[in-house]
């Protein structure tokens, strides 16, 4: 296992970065192909431009629609990277995903399912009939170090465990960005020309809302932490916050709807202070916008009765909650 080597924000060099990792990349996949994964979250929105830097016509950019992610988010994505002269073909996964999420309720059992069906299922079929070698994705060092400290498995740590991509997959993992935390990825994101809209979101994990559904993952169950994501991200985008987010508990609790004891869901917010994910403290928020959050949520979400906010530090607890 290589030992991988931060560069730190203060030392990074984005022009001299960006085009050493242009010539790396070119210069592994050679007069071959790519397959690259975009998420439209700032990782892979870096590293999709990147590899569009290097290779043009020879990258196949694919937005996995798992059925997992934000409001209307396959869409918006594609139409942006489309405005940017970067074609990305969209590709309907849902069903592979939630088969494979079936009835499984432990964190690390899910984020094994979703490496599985994204890595073997979805992009080995892809790198098949691409004839590619090689897929490009937007591992970062924190990334690494949460899953080798054993901390949290993020979905896409692979060689870091001793996984050969070759033998497992049929095809090699490039990792551009794996030197860097997500300060410096927003710095590379605004070096290569990015909209404020990409390079600037808050972060957004791999498992999408499957990270934000405690127990089973089930279409119903990502819908309804899908509906509580938007109104805290309208709610929460004004605060300048690093990341702030919406989760579903799976226990139920006592509630009151229609002037009728309600046994309803609870959805627990947390809004993040933080440079590199590394460590983070809980935004301040006004009693009056907590108030908001909880009036909007009750009213917008079917069957919540309970909305809760996060107060415990990064560590012990974690950014994400699964």
């Amino acid at each position: 296992m290589t030992k991988i080597k931060e560069i730190p924000l203060l030392e990074l060099k984005p022009k001299s970065f960006i085009k050493t990792k242009i010539n790396e990349i070119a210069s592994m996949v050679g007069d071959g192909f790519a397959v690259n994964a975009l998420s439209g979250g700032v990782d892979s929105s870096v590293v999709t431009m990147l590899g569009f830097k290097a290779l043009g016509a020879r990258l196949k950019t694919c937005f996995i629609d798992s059925g997992l992610m934000r409001h209307k988010e396959p869409q918006y994505v594609v139409s942006i990277f489309k405005k940017m002269g970067v074609p990305v073909e969209l590709i309907d996964a849902k069903k592979q995903f939630f088969d494979a999420l079936k009835g499984v309720e432990d964190p690390e059992k899910k984020r094994e399912a979703i490496t599985h069906v994204f890595y073997k299922i979805v992009f080995g079929d892809l790198v098949k009939k691409s004839s590619a070698k090689f897929l490009l994705q937007g591992t970062n060092y924190t990334d690494v170090e949460e899953t080798v400290a054993g901390i949290k498995r993020q979905h896409n740590i692979l060689a870091q465990l001793g996984i050969d991509t070759k033998e497992a997959y049929g095809y090699h993992v490039l990792e551009p960005l794996i030197e860097l935390r997500k300060s410096g990825i927003r710095k590379i994101g605004k070096a290569l020309g990015l909209p404020d809209e990409l390079y600037k979101r808050p972060p957004f994990p791999g498992p999408a809302l499957s990270a934000r559904v405690i127990g089973e993952v089930t279409p119903e169950r990502v819908e309804i932490v899908r509906k509580a994501t938007k109104i805290v991200e309208e709610e929460l985008s004004d605060t300048g916050a690093f990341q702030y987010l919406a989760i579903l508990h799976e226990d139920r609790v006592t509630g009151i709807t229609k002037g009728k004891r309600d046994f309803g869901l609870q959805i627990e917010v947390r809004c993040w202070e933080s440079t590199d994910a590394k460590i983070a403290v809980p935004t301040r928020l006004s009693h009056d916008k907590l108030m908001k959050l909880g009036d909007r949520i009750t009213a917008g979400v079917p069957g919540v009765v309970s909305v809760t906010y996060n107060i415990a530090r990064k560590p012990p607890s974690t950014i994400e909650a699964i």
